[in-house]
């Protein structure tokens, strides 16, 4: 009964970090989609340099992503 809570404890707690990581990058991915400037650090930071037309093909492509994150197909 003493190794019953903790393991317990560390599934529900597991659940709930993955949750909320879900949470936290389906957010970031939002603002990035309307903050042009983001995307470009993330490009950077990536060792990308990304001009002017291949920012908006990258939110483009990214908008066009959104849907599918959340679990709905799209029809064609």
């Amino acid at each position: 009964m003493d190794i019953v809570i903790p393991i317990i404890t560390l599934i529900v707690g597991l659940i709930a970090g993955f949750a909320i990581g879900v949470f936290y990058l389906k957010n970031q991915f939002t603002k990035m989609q309307n903050d042009p400037q983001m995307l470009q650090k993330m490009a950077k930071q990536m060792g990308y340099n990304l001009n002017s037309k291949q920012m908006q093909r990258a939110q483009q492509m990214m908008k066009n992503q959104a849907p599918a994150t959340t679990g709905k197909k799209k029809k064609k």
